[in-house]
Protein backbone atom coordinates (compact mmCIF):
# COMPACT_ATOMS: atom_id res chain seq x y z
CA UNK A 1 0.00 0.00 0.00
CA UNK A 2 1.35 3.42 -0.97
CA UNK A 3 2.06 5.92 1.79
CA UNK A 4 -0.24 8.33 -0.01
CA UNK A 5 -3.20 5.95 0.14
CA UNK A 6 -6.25 7.49 1.79
CA UNK A 7 -8.56 5.22 3.81
CA UNK A 8 -12.29 5.76 4.26
CA UNK A 9 -14.38 3.56 6.54
CA UNK A 10 -17.90 3.00 5.19
CA UNK A 11 -20.68 1.21 7.08
CA UNK A 12 -23.81 -0.02 5.31
CA UNK A 13 -25.90 -2.90 6.61
CA UNK A 14 -28.85 -3.59 4.33
CA UNK A 15 -29.46 -4.14 0.60
CA UNK A 16 -30.58 -0.57 -0.13
CA UNK A 17 -27.56 0.80 1.71
CA UNK A 18 -25.35 -1.51 -0.33
CA UNK A 19 -26.76 0.00 -3.54
CA UNK A 20 -26.22 3.57 -2.33
CA UNK A 21 -22.79 2.72 -0.96
CA UNK A 22 -21.56 1.04 -4.14
CA UNK A 23 -22.61 4.02 -6.27
CA UNK A 24 -20.87 6.37 -3.84
CA UNK A 25 -17.62 4.38 -3.73
CA UNK A 26 -17.52 4.30 -7.53
CA UNK A 27 -17.92 8.09 -7.68
CA UNK A 28 -15.26 8.70 -5.03
CA UNK A 29 -12.85 6.42 -6.91
CA UNK A 30 -13.39 8.47 -10.08
CA UNK A 31 -12.18 11.54 -8.19
CA UNK A 32 -9.25 9.81 -6.48
CA UNK A 33 -8.24 6.27 -7.41
CA UNK A 34 -5.82 6.06 -4.50
CA UNK A 35 -8.53 5.66 -1.86
CA UNK A 36 -8.94 2.41 0.08
CA UNK A 37 -12.40 1.54 1.40
CA UNK A 38 -12.90 -0.46 4.58
CA UNK A 39 -15.89 -1.44 6.70
CA UNK A 40 -19.30 -3.04 6.26
CA UNK A 41 -21.37 -3.53 3.14
CA UNK A 42 -22.88 -6.03 0.74
CA UNK A 43 -21.94 -7.68 -2.54
CA UNK A 44 -22.04 -4.53 -4.60
CA UNK A 45 -19.76 -2.61 -2.26
CA UNK A 46 -17.37 -5.55 -2.12
CA UNK A 47 -17.17 -5.49 -5.92
CA UNK A 48 -15.93 -1.88 -5.73
CA UNK A 49 -12.97 -3.16 -3.68
CA UNK A 50 -14.19 -2.51 -0.14
CA UNK A 51 -12.39 -4.60 2.49
CA UNK A 52 -15.24 -5.99 4.58
CA UNK A 53 -15.23 -7.18 8.17
CA UNK A 54 -17.99 -9.74 7.63
CA UNK A 55 -20.16 -11.21 4.89
CA UNK A 56 -22.83 -8.59 4.20
CA UNK A 57 -25.62 -11.19 4.06
CA UNK A 58 -25.35 -11.50 7.86
CA UNK A 59 -26.14 -7.83 8.42
CA UNK A 60 -29.67 -7.45 7.03
CA UNK A 61 -31.73 -8.31 10.12
CA UNK A 62 -35.23 -6.89 10.49
CA UNK A 63 -37.15 -6.22 13.69
CA UNK A 64 -36.42 -5.61 17.38
CA UNK A 65 -36.72 -9.25 18.41
CA UNK A 66 -34.65 -10.52 15.47
CA UNK A 67 -31.84 -8.06 16.30
CA UNK A 68 -31.99 -9.02 20.00
CA UNK A 69 -31.48 -12.69 19.08
CA UNK A 70 -28.20 -11.74 17.34
CA UNK A 71 -26.98 -9.52 20.18
CA UNK A 72 -23.64 -11.28 20.62
CA UNK A 73 -22.95 -11.19 16.87
CA UNK A 74 -23.55 -7.44 16.70
CA UNK A 75 -21.55 -6.83 19.87
CA UNK A 76 -18.54 -8.62 18.35
CA UNK A 77 -19.07 -6.79 15.05
CA UNK A 78 -19.12 -3.43 16.82
CA UNK A 79 -15.85 -4.20 18.59
CA UNK A 80 -14.29 -5.30 15.29
CA UNK A 81 -15.44 -2.12 13.53
CA UNK A 82 -14.09 0.13 16.31
CA UNK A 83 -10.79 -1.77 16.33
CA UNK A 84 -10.43 -1.43 12.57
CA UNK A 85 -11.09 2.32 12.73
CA UNK A 86 -8.57 2.79 15.55
CA UNK A 87 -5.94 0.75 13.74
CA UNK A 88 -6.34 2.17 10.21
CA UNK A 89 -7.10 5.81 11.18
CA UNK A 90 -9.33 6.60 8.19
CA UNK A 91 -9.70 10.17 6.90
CA UNK A 92 -13.47 9.88 7.36
CA UNK A 93 -16.19 7.51 8.47
CA UNK A 94 -19.29 7.36 6.25
CA UNK A 95 -22.38 5.85 7.85
CA UNK A 96 -25.15 4.79 5.46
CA UNK A 97 -28.61 4.41 7.00
CA UNK A 98 -28.66 1.32 9.35
CA UNK A 99 -29.12 3.53 12.44
CA UNK A 100 -29.40 0.82 15.10
CA UNK A 101 -25.78 -0.09 14.48
CA UNK A 102 -24.36 3.07 12.92
CA UNK A 103 -25.38 5.52 15.62
CA UNK A 104 -23.85 3.26 18.26
CA UNK A 105 -20.71 3.10 16.16
CA UNK A 106 -20.65 6.90 15.93
CA UNK A 107 -20.91 7.07 19.73
CA UNK A 108 -17.90 4.79 20.12
CA UNK A 109 -15.64 6.56 17.62
CA UNK A 110 -16.57 10.20 18.23
CA UNK A 111 -13.67 10.70 20.71
CA UNK A 112 -11.21 9.76 17.96
CA UNK A 113 -11.81 13.07 16.17
CA UNK A 114 -12.40 11.47 12.75
CA UNK A 115 -15.03 13.29 10.60
CA UNK A 116 -18.34 11.39 10.71
CA UNK A 117 -20.54 11.76 7.63
CA UNK A 118 -24.04 10.29 7.65
CA UNK A 119 -25.55 9.47 4.25
CA UNK A 120 -29.25 8.52 4.15
CA UNK A 121 -30.77 9.84 7.32
CA UNK A 122 -32.28 7.65 10.01
CA UNK A 123 -36.04 8.08 9.98
CA UNK A 124 -36.12 10.86 12.57
CA UNK A 125 -39.54 11.86 11.26
CA UNK A 126 -40.89 8.50 12.43
CA UNK A 127 -39.27 8.09 15.83
CA UNK A 128 -39.13 10.10 19.01
CA UNK A 129 -37.21 13.38 18.78
CA UNK A 130 -34.27 12.30 20.95
CA UNK A 131 -32.49 10.73 17.99
CA UNK A 132 -31.91 14.05 16.23
CA UNK A 133 -30.21 15.39 19.38
CA UNK A 134 -27.91 12.38 19.29
CA UNK A 135 -27.17 13.03 15.60
CA UNK A 136 -26.36 16.69 16.29
CA UNK A 137 -23.85 15.61 18.95
CA UNK A 138 -22.20 12.86 16.90
CA UNK A 139 -22.41 13.67 13.19
CA UNK A 140 -20.37 16.29 11.36
CA UNK A 141 -22.52 16.34 8.23
CA UNK A 142 -25.84 14.80 7.17
CA UNK A 143 -26.34 14.05 3.47
CA UNK A 144 -30.07 13.78 2.81
CA UNK A 145 -31.95 11.91 0.08
CA UNK A 146 -35.49 13.11 0.87
CA UNK A 147 -36.26 16.83 0.42
CA UNK A 148 -38.57 17.23 3.42
CA UNK A 149 -35.78 16.16 5.80
CA UNK A 150 -33.87 19.43 5.24
CA UNK A 151 -36.25 21.54 7.31
CA UNK A 152 -36.00 19.19 10.31
CA UNK A 153 -32.21 19.23 10.32
CA UNK A 154 -32.05 22.99 9.76
CA UNK A 155 -34.36 23.51 12.72
CA UNK A 156 -32.18 21.25 14.88
CA UNK A 157 -29.00 23.05 13.82
CA UNK A 158 -27.41 19.99 12.18
CA UNK A 159 -25.13 20.72 9.19
CA UNK A 160 -26.83 19.07 6.23
CA UNK A 161 -27.10 18.93 2.47
CA UNK A 162 -29.92 17.61 0.27
CA UNK A 163 -28.23 15.55 -2.45
CA UNK A 164 -31.18 13.82 -4.12
CA UNK A 165 -32.04 10.14 -4.27
CA UNK A 166 -29.46 7.54 -5.27
CA UNK A 167 -32.15 5.40 -6.95
CA UNK A 168 -32.29 7.91 -9.79
CA UNK A 169 -28.64 7.02 -10.47
CA UNK A 170 -29.24 3.28 -10.22
CA UNK A 171 -32.48 2.84 -12.17
CA UNK A 172 -32.12 2.59 -15.93
CA UNK A 173 -33.36 5.92 -17.40
CA UNK A 174 -35.73 3.91 -19.63
CA UNK A 175 -37.65 2.89 -16.54
CA UNK A 176 -37.93 6.29 -14.81
CA UNK A 177 -41.55 7.42 -15.24
CA UNK A 178 -41.89 4.69 -17.87
CA UNK A 179 -44.96 4.77 -20.16
CA UNK A 180 -47.81 2.74 -18.69
CA UNK A 181 -49.52 -0.03 -20.65
CA UNK A 182 -53.11 -0.35 -19.48
CA UNK A 183 -53.38 -3.58 -21.47
CA UNK A 184 -50.52 -5.33 -19.65
CA UNK A 185 -51.56 -8.62 -18.04
CA UNK A 186 -48.59 -8.80 -15.63
CA UNK A 187 -49.04 -8.41 -11.87
CA UNK A 188 -45.71 -8.26 -10.05
CA UNK A 189 -45.22 -9.57 -6.51
CA UNK A 190 -42.35 -8.04 -4.53
CA UNK A 191 -41.99 -9.77 -1.13
CA UNK A 192 -38.75 -8.03 -0.09
CA UNK A 193 -35.10 -9.00 0.00
CA UNK A 194 -34.63 -10.33 3.55
CA UNK A 195 -35.53 -13.93 4.45
CA UNK A 196 -37.82 -12.73 7.28
CA UNK A 197 -39.71 -10.44 4.91
CA UNK A 198 -40.21 -13.14 2.31
CA UNK A 199 -41.33 -15.65 4.92
CA UNK A 200 -44.02 -13.28 6.20
CA UNK A 201 -45.05 -11.54 2.98
CA UNK A 202 -44.84 -14.04 0.14
CA UNK A 203 -47.54 -16.50 1.30
CA UNK A 204 -50.20 -13.78 1.43
CA UNK A 205 -49.02 -12.38 -1.92
CA UNK A 206 -49.49 -15.82 -3.46
CA UNK A 207 -52.95 -16.15 -1.91
CA UNK A 208 -53.81 -12.78 -3.41
CA UNK A 209 -52.54 -13.87 -6.82
CA UNK A 210 -54.83 -16.90 -6.66
CA UNK A 211 -57.86 -14.71 -5.92
CA UNK A 212 -56.91 -12.25 -8.68
CA UNK A 213 -56.49 -15.09 -11.17
CA UNK A 214 -60.21 -15.77 -10.77
CA UNK A 215 -61.01 -12.18 -11.77
CA UNK A 216 -59.15 -12.11 -15.07
CA UNK A 217 -56.50 -13.64 -17.31
CA UNK A 218 -53.43 -12.26 -15.51
CA UNK A 219 -49.81 -13.40 -15.37
CA UNK A 220 -47.96 -13.32 -12.06
CA UNK A 221 -44.24 -13.02 -11.37
CA UNK A 222 -42.18 -12.90 -8.17
CA UNK A 223 -39.33 -10.37 -8.18
CA UNK A 224 -36.63 -12.54 -6.62
CA UNK A 225 -33.15 -11.63 -5.37
CA UNK A 226 -30.12 -13.90 -5.43
CA UNK A 227 -29.32 -15.47 -2.09
CA UNK A 228 -30.51 -18.19 0.25
CA UNK A 229 -34.27 -17.76 -0.28
CA UNK A 230 -36.10 -20.66 -1.95
CA UNK A 231 -38.81 -18.75 -3.82
CA UNK A 232 -39.67 -21.82 -5.87
CA UNK A 233 -40.67 -23.73 -2.73
CA UNK A 234 -43.26 -21.04 -2.06
CA UNK A 235 -44.49 -20.78 -5.66
CA UNK A 236 -45.13 -24.54 -5.88
CA UNK A 237 -47.94 -24.09 -3.35
CA UNK A 238 -49.62 -21.25 -5.23
CA UNK A 239 -52.17 -23.39 -7.18
CA UNK A 240 -51.60 -21.15 -10.23
CA UNK A 241 -48.61 -20.60 -12.53
CA UNK A 242 -46.13 -18.18 -10.92
CA UNK A 243 -42.90 -17.18 -12.62
CA UNK A 244 -39.87 -16.61 -10.36
CA UNK A 245 -37.57 -14.03 -11.96
CA UNK A 246 -34.18 -13.07 -10.50
CA UNK A 247 -32.51 -9.69 -10.79
CA UNK A 248 -35.03 -8.00 -13.09
CA UNK A 249 -37.43 -6.34 -10.65
CA UNK A 250 -37.28 -2.91 -12.30
CA UNK A 251 -37.79 -4.24 -15.79
CA UNK A 252 -40.73 -6.33 -14.58
CA UNK A 253 -42.22 -3.35 -12.73
CA UNK A 254 -42.05 -1.28 -15.91
CA UNK A 255 -43.85 -4.06 -17.81
CA UNK A 256 -46.52 -4.59 -15.16
CA UNK A 257 -50.10 -3.49 -14.79
CA UNK A 258 -49.86 -3.53 -11.00
CA UNK A 259 -47.21 -4.12 -8.33
CA UNK A 260 -47.96 -5.60 -4.90
CA UNK A 261 -44.93 -4.93 -2.73
CA UNK A 262 -43.65 -5.11 0.80
CA UNK A 263 -42.90 -1.76 2.41
CA UNK A 264 -39.40 -0.36 2.08
CA UNK A 265 -37.19 1.11 -0.61
CA UNK A 266 -39.10 -0.96 -3.18
CA UNK A 267 -42.03 1.43 -2.84
CA UNK A 268 -39.82 4.32 -3.98
CA UNK A 269 -38.38 2.23 -6.81
CA UNK A 270 -41.86 1.34 -7.99
CA UNK A 271 -42.99 4.95 -7.61
CA UNK A 272 -40.05 6.26 -9.64
CA UNK A 273 -40.93 3.77 -12.38
CA UNK A 274 -44.50 5.06 -12.10
CA UNK A 275 -46.47 1.93 -11.39
CA UNK A 276 -49.63 1.70 -9.30
CA UNK A 277 -48.96 -0.40 -6.26
CA UNK A 278 -50.37 -1.87 -3.09
CA UNK A 279 -48.00 -1.80 -0.11
CA UNK A 280 -48.17 -4.49 2.55
CA UNK A 281 -46.20 -5.05 5.71
CA UNK A 282 -46.11 -7.87 8.23
CA UNK A 283 -43.62 -8.26 11.06
CA UNK A 284 -43.28 -10.23 14.29
CA UNK A 285 -45.84 -9.41 16.96
CA UNK A 286 -43.26 -8.20 19.49
CA UNK A 287 -41.65 -5.92 16.92
CA UNK A 288 -45.05 -4.64 15.82
CA UNK A 289 -46.22 -3.86 19.36
CA UNK A 290 -42.99 -1.98 20.15
CA UNK A 291 -43.13 -0.07 16.86
CA UNK A 292 -46.75 0.93 17.42
CA UNK A 293 -45.76 2.65 20.65
CA UNK A 294 -42.69 4.37 19.19
CA UNK A 295 -43.43 5.24 15.58
CA UNK A 296 -45.30 8.49 15.01
CA UNK A 297 -46.43 8.19 11.38
CA UNK A 298 -49.69 8.12 9.49
CA UNK A 299 -48.00 6.28 6.59
CA UNK A 300 -45.21 3.70 6.49
CA UNK A 301 -44.51 3.46 2.75
CA UNK A 302 -41.59 5.69 1.70
CA UNK A 303 -43.45 6.73 -1.43
CA UNK A 304 -46.38 8.00 0.65
CA UNK A 305 -44.09 9.64 3.21
CA UNK A 306 -42.22 11.42 0.42
CA UNK A 307 -45.52 12.60 -1.05
CA UNK A 308 -46.75 13.91 2.30
CA UNK A 309 -50.01 12.04 1.79
CA UNK A 310 -51.31 8.58 1.03
CA UNK A 311 -51.09 8.02 -2.73
CA UNK A 312 -51.12 4.22 -2.67
CA UNK A 313 -52.89 1.91 -0.20
CA UNK A 314 -51.05 0.44 2.78
CA UNK A 315 -52.14 -2.79 4.46
CA UNK A 316 -50.35 -3.59 7.71
CA UNK A 317 -50.27 -6.73 9.89
CA UNK A 318 -53.75 -8.28 10.07
CA UNK A 319 -55.07 -5.91 7.41
CA UNK A 320 -52.58 -7.38 4.93
CA UNK A 321 -54.91 -10.24 4.02
CA UNK A 322 -55.46 -11.75 0.58
CA UNK A 323 -59.06 -10.50 0.59
CA UNK A 324 -58.05 -6.90 1.38
CA UNK A 325 -55.19 -6.94 -1.14
CA UNK A 326 -57.53 -8.26 -3.83
CA UNK A 327 -60.10 -5.57 -3.04
CA UNK A 328 -57.50 -2.81 -3.46
CA UNK A 329 -56.13 -4.43 -6.61
CA UNK A 330 -59.58 -4.53 -8.16
CA UNK A 331 -59.75 -0.71 -8.02
CA UNK A 332 -56.62 -0.41 -10.13
CA UNK A 333 -57.63 -3.17 -12.53
CA UNK A 334 -61.12 -1.80 -13.22
CA UNK A 335 -60.90 1.98 -12.78
CA UNK A 336 -58.70 3.62 -15.41
CA UNK A 337 -59.18 7.13 -14.03
CA UNK A 338 -58.13 6.04 -10.53
CA UNK A 339 -55.06 4.27 -11.93
CA UNK A 340 -53.90 7.16 -14.13
CA UNK A 341 -54.37 9.66 -11.30
CA UNK A 342 -52.17 7.48 -9.06
CA UNK A 343 -49.46 7.38 -11.74
CA UNK A 344 -49.61 11.18 -12.13
CA UNK A 345 -49.11 11.65 -8.38
CA UNK A 346 -46.24 9.15 -8.32
CA UNK A 347 -44.51 11.07 -11.12
CA UNK A 348 -44.86 14.28 -9.09
CA UNK A 349 -43.05 12.62 -6.16
CA UNK A 350 -40.25 11.51 -8.50
CA UNK A 351 -39.81 15.13 -9.60
CA UNK A 352 -39.30 16.13 -5.94
CA UNK A 353 -36.43 13.67 -5.51
CA UNK A 354 -34.11 15.89 -7.60
CA UNK A 355 -32.27 14.84 -10.75
CA UNK A 356 -29.71 12.13 -11.36
CA UNK A 357 -26.23 12.71 -9.95
CA UNK A 358 -26.95 12.22 -6.23
CA UNK A 359 -23.99 9.86 -5.83
CA UNK A 360 -21.62 12.33 -7.50
CA UNK A 361 -22.88 15.12 -5.23
CA UNK A 362 -22.26 12.96 -2.15
CA UNK A 363 -18.76 12.13 -3.42
CA UNK A 364 -18.01 15.84 -3.90
CA UNK A 365 -19.16 16.58 -0.36
CA UNK A 366 -17.01 13.78 1.05
CA UNK A 367 -13.94 14.95 -0.88
CA UNK A 368 -14.37 18.48 0.43
CA UNK A 369 -14.55 17.21 4.00
CA UNK A 370 -11.45 15.02 3.73
CA UNK A 371 -9.67 17.66 1.58
CA UNK A 372 -8.61 15.24 -1.16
Amino acid sequence: MSSSTVRIFVSAGDPSGDIAGSLLLEEISKKNNNIEFLGLGGKRMRRTGQEQIVDGSKLAVLGFWEVARKFLFFKRLMNQAVAMIKETKPKAVILIDYPGFNLRLAERIKPLGIPIIYYISPQIWAWAGGRIKQIKRLVDRMLLILPFETEMYNKAGVPNEFVGHYLLDDIDPRFIKAPYNMDSDLILLMPGSRPQEVQRMLPVLLQSAFLLSRMGDYRFAIAAVEGNIDYEAYSKNANIPIEVVYGRSRELAAESRLVITSSGTATLETGIIGRPMIVIYKTGMITYMIARRLVKLDNIALINISAGKRIVPELIQGDASAVNITREAEKYLTDEKYTLNTIRELNEVTDKLAQTGASARVAESVMRIINC
